[in-house]
């Protein structure tokens, strides 16, 4: 059975600020029936040892592993030096995933600068991540590239946010240790077939991010249509919601992941809300609704139906 973390997004802005501590979500994912939390290195308040092991014991009190690392390089920048920077960082970041016990560190392209050279940027992604196996082998820390947007804290989208260019990248670093995590949310934001995109990456999703969107005053195909403003990108009647209640048909999703005999970790991106109640109140719909499908598509039953 696929174990259940989640990523707090709607506390994302709160935790990077220090509005709310990495603690004090590690006690708020307690209270949901998780397995695990997925973090981000801006919630860290210091990567100290010291700190570091606080953060492992609360982790262990609360019950919880740290499956996952949302980590967000940007290999696109145009010196080579700052790239550099970024490939050692990412180095930081793996180490760090494996210190609390991880099993994947997300790795991104970077950012579509305007103006970029499509090529060269490419080049640049495929020979940092390459140079990034040997250190994700020796940790054993599988890298994860996720079809994505944008990091809340990026001025411009993803560069390989079209299938065209995750792909290409997924070919080039044909490695055990670079693997996907599939969002199928993200496909909608960039006008593609999520599940279309999940068969062609299928043999190498490690890790899920689930998501929902719905449309409020447009539609799917207005959203197709809409050339975005590449700082805002998301269009303004494109929402983040509880997930069964938006765009993504998950029994199509984990059907075809569990036909697969896919059996990895699911991340909950959602908190989303007014307030932390009113946030933590849909964290918890999207997670038993998540509890349910998954128990559907991967128990015992199902396998021996082949639901």
């Amino acid at each position: 059975m696929p174990a259940l973390a989640a990523f707090p997004k709607g506390f994302f802005t709160a935790l990077v600020e220090g509005g709310m501590s990495l603690f004090q979500w590690i006690e708020r994912a307690e209270q949901l029936g998780l397995d695990g939390v997925e973090l981000y290195p801006r919630f860290f308040a210091s990567l100290d040892p010291g700190y570091l092991r606080q953060v492992g014991e609360a982790l262990t009190d609360s019950g919880l592993q740290m499956p996952m690392l949302c980590n967000s390089p940007d290999f696109t920048q145009l010196e080579a030096a700052d790239r550099a920077r970024e490939v050692e960082t990412t180095r930081r970041m793996i180490d760090l995933t494996a210190e609390l016990g991880g099993q994947y560190c997300r790795v991104l392209s970077g950012q579509n600068r305007p103006g970029l050279d499509a090529e060269k940027a490419l080049g640049w992604v495929i020979e940092a991540l390459t140079s990034l196996l040997p250190d994700a082998e020796a940790a054993g820390v599988v890298l994860v590239i996720e079809n994505h947007y944008k990091d809340g804290l990026w001025l411009y989208p993803e560069f390989a946010q079209s299938h065209a260019r995750y792909l290409a990248i997924l070919h080039a670093v044909d490695s055990p240790w670079l693997r996907v995590q599939y969002d199928p949310s993200n496909a909608i934001v960039a006008g593609e077939d999520q599940y279309d995109l999940l068969e062609r990456v299928l043999p190498r999703v490690a890790t899920v991010q689930a998501s929902d969107r719905y449309v409020e005053g447009g539609t799917v195909e207005d959203l197709r249509r809409l050339s975005a403003d590449p700082q805002h990108g998301y269009a303004p009647f494109l929402k983040h919601g509880v997930i069964g209640h938006g765009l993504n048909d998950y029994d199509r999703i984990f059907r075809t992941l569990a036909g697969s005999g896919w059996d990895g970790w699911v991340s909950i991106e959602d908190g989303d809300g007014g307030t932390i109640e009113e946030g933590m109140a849909n964290l918890r719909d999207s997670a038993a609704f998540l509890r349910t499908k998954l128990a559907q598509h991967f128990g015992s039953d199902a396998r021996e139906t082949g639901a």
